[in-house]
């Protein structure tokens, strides 16, 4: 909104400020996004209270960062009940719940070098091998083993509720925590990771399916249920996709907050703004909208932070 009659006022910092005190200094201040993100804090807090539906969408890279603990919190505190995310997500946390160690290292360093050592290099946190690939693999296989005495056909969310029940004693996993608080977990690519690669490598020893239409008929029966529907959205990707979507099917959603480092010129779903959904129909023309730039890692724990304050 464009509002020509509110100055922009110089501000001041003080020792001892409050999350929300700081988000008001960056309404205040105004330009550039600082005031995005004090209109995404304001957004999120009028969507939490009013929706009944809230979708939380992240890329799997964010949950190899310590950012996975606040993620998980955001889910159990119950502020999102549906999560539309990765498999590369489902990796790292079933990963870092086994016991997986994660390192800090940096963008430069020699690469192939780091191959030669086993580590693979996510930005510039390094993953050991032997803290991804092996011990999911491991897990799938008793995992399957087990869901096989049940039934032979499962939908994803149903596998992933089972993951979740297994780690609900990790307090920083973001399956734990939906398993927790109810929330239910969907994603749409599956096999594009290791978890869901394993699932079809066991396929081929145990009588098990995978069926995306239960998934499917669950989201259908969620948005079209919906009384107001809110999203937040960290990065882009299929998960952003995948929540823009089905929420077309209602007439889009009633809030949303986009945060992004990626840009809008070369057409790329990741780089679009909220604006260009309302063309669609995923987010409502009447609805509260906001686009961020800046990296989820830094901007999310300032939202968290305040959400956590003003609603629990």
């Amino acid at each position: 909104m464009c509002e020509e009659q509110v100055p922009v006022e110089d501000v001041r910092v003080r020792k001892g400020m409050r999350v929300g005190e700081l988000l008001e200094v960056y309404r205040k201040m105004h330009g550039f996004t600082a005031g995005s993100l004090a209109l995404a804090a304001e957004i999120l807090r009028e969507g939490i209270g009013e929706s009944d539906t809230r979708f939380l969408a992240f890329t799997g890279n964010l949950v190899a960062t310590g950012l996975r603990g606040v993620i998980a919190q955001l889910v159990e505190l119950g502020l999102f009940n549906v999560v539309i995310t990765t498999c590369g997500a489902v990796d790292h946390d079933i990963a870092r719940s086994l016991g997986g160690r994660y390192y800090r290292g940096g963008f430069d360093l020699d690469d192939a070098e780091l191959y030669e050592r086993g580590i693979h290099r996510l930005g510039n946190v390094l993953v050991p091998r032997d803290s991804y690939g092996p011990p999911i693999e491991s897990y799938v296989r008793r995992l399957v083993e087990r869901l096989v005495r049940v039934g032979h056909v499962w939908g994803v969310r149903e596998v992933l509720y089972e993951v979740g029940r297994d780690l609900k004693d990790d307090r920083n996993s973001i399956l734990g925590a939906a398993y927790r608080s109810g929330a239910r977990v969907y994603v749409p690519g599956i096999m594009d990771g290791a978890f869901g690669t394993s699932l079809f490598v066991f396929s081929q020893f145990q009588k098990i399916q995978l069926d995306l239409f239960r998934d499917a008929k669950e989201l259908s029966d969620t948005v079209f249920t919906s009384k107001k529907s809110l999203a937040l959205v960290l990065g882009g990707g299929i998960s952003k996709h995948h929540t823009i979507w089905w929420n077309q099917f209602r007439g889009g959603l009633d809030y949303a907050v986009y945060i992004t480092t990626a840009v809008e010129w070369d057409g790329s779903l990741s780089g679009a703004r909220t604006r260009e959904a309302v063309s669609w129909g995923k987010i409502s023309a009447r609805g509260r909208h906001v686009t961020v730039y800046g990296d989820a890692t830094v901007l999310l724990p300032l939202l968290a932070a305040y959400l956590v304050d003003v609603l629990e």
